[in-house]
């Protein structure tokens, strides 16, 4: 399965945010989609301070493909 329509727009921690979000609602039941909204409040928390322009694309890039993971690691349970 491809990102969310979108992923490949995603340039900003906000929009990456958001994204992330969308990307909840498609697992599921409402435990896991909680479960991983706290775990993106999480990181946006620990990465708040991050304020090197590479190192945020370098963010973005990854949480795209680890949520990619997570949606393909469902869809295969279903």
């Amino acid at each position: 399965m491809a990102p969310l329509p979108g992923a490949e727009l995603v340039q900003t921690p906000l929009q990456l945010y958001r994204y992330l979000l969308r990307c909840c609602r498609q697992l599921p039941t409402a435990g896991i989609q909680e479960h991983y909204k706290h775990a993106i409040r999480q990181s946006f928390r620990v990465h708040s301070d991050e304020d090197n322009p590479d190192r945020i694309q370098q963010i973005i890039k990854r949480a795209i493909e680890d949520a990619d993971w997570i949606l393909n690691k469902y869809k295969k349970q279903n």
